[in-house]
């Protein structure tokens, strides 16, 4: 008797986990892309911390390397470094070399936005309080998104960066404000109601949830290499399948939206500047093998369009004589 409850008991724990493992094939499913459509985030802070000519390096990247997809940032600090005067030089001079060679740009807004230390604020709003700030943050918002609304080759509207992410940076961003992304969110619809918005959060750390159920479309990061103090140097455990598993849940929560791989890492990770990092460690921890391997990695996970991260460092390390990367990063684009 006890022998046959025991043969019950397996066959009836390995029809729920077949059950259960067609379940999550089922959700997971995503068709391959015929193409993957590539495109490159552009910092002009981080060309300039590597002490790169921002438009000289922003030219290439459009003319050498041949991207046609960009993300760009209006870093708050940027675009109004005093109260009230405003600087565009930047901006203007991205977005109009965009249109010109036939480029589409996602134009990211708020106070968190890509790259160290994630929330940019100008030296004038530090010594103000949130509630001050948030009003500065509106007014800044609304003054970007008029000056652009009427460009044709800005495609989305990015809310913050990973503003869910609360884990990361939070003695930079401080705890994070709900109330106020939801009113930022709002207000850039109520300014400009011809364009999606485009929301993201972290690939590996995200849940998804907020972030996906708040925007037009979604946007992703891609990890593959990490580093911190305690582990050093270690490879991610999540297969590719596991983020069109958790898009597939997404998709049965909220609905089905654009999905994009807005950050595919390809350079090495580090806590201090790169140029105050020698080339024998930055070559440990991103390398023309390693961005190989992200390459693949993020091919399976099954997203058309993909923004890698790291241009401003592969044209740097070309003018240090170091070419590979950027060579490989014309051959993804002519691709």
């Amino acid at each position: 008797m006890k022998r046959y409850l025991r043969k019950k008991w397996l066959l009836v724990t390995l029809s729920a986990v077949l059950v259960l493992a067609m379940l999550v094939g089922v959700i997971a499913y995503k068709p391959k892309p015929e193409h993957i459509i590539y495109g490159m985030s552009f910092n002009t802070l981080y060309a300039r911390e590597l002490g790169l000519d921002w438009k000289e390096t922003y030219d290439a990247l459009l003319e050498d390397l041949g991207v046609r997809q960009l993300r760009l940032a209006a870093h708050w600090p940027m675009v109004e470094p005093i109260d009230d005067v405003y600087n565009f030089e930047e901006l203007d001079y991205q977005i109009a070399k965009a249109q010109e060679v036939g480029a589409e740009v996602i134009l990211a807004v708020g106070r968190r936005l890509p790259r160290w230390p994630e929330c940019h604020v100008p030296q004038w709003a530090q010594k103000l309080t949130w509630e001050e700030q948030q009003e500065q943050i509106l007014e800044y918002m609304t003054v970007v998104v008029n000056r652009y609304k009427e460009k044709e080759n800005i495609t989305y509207w990015q809310v913050e960066n990973e503003p869910f992410l609360e884990v990361f940076a939070k003695e930079q961003c401080g705890e994070f404000d709900r109330s106020f992304f939801e009113k930022e969110v709002a207000y850039v619809r109520e300014l400009d109601d011809t364009r999606p918005l485009l929301v993201t959060d972290s690939g590996n750390l995200g849940t998804w949830a907020g972030a996906y159920k708040s925007g037009d479309a979604f946007g992703t990061s891609v990890y593959v290499y990490f580093w911190n103090p305690e582990l050093g140097q270690f490879k991610t455990i999540l297969p590719p399948w596991f983020y069109m598993l958790k898009e597939g849940v997404m998709t049965l929560l909220y609905g089905k939206k654009e999905t994009i791989l807005i950050e595919l890492s390809a350079e090495p990770w580090l806590l201090e500047p790169i140029t105050d990092v020698d080339l024998e460690t930055q070559y440990s921890r991103m390398d023309l093998q390693k961005f190989e391997e992200i390459i693949s990695y993020a091919q399976k996970t099954r997203y058309d369009k993909q923004y890698l991260w790291g241009a401003e460092w592969w044209y740097w390390l070309k003018q240090q004589g170091d070419s590979s990367m950027w060579d490989r990063g014309r051959l993804l684009f002519q691709e």
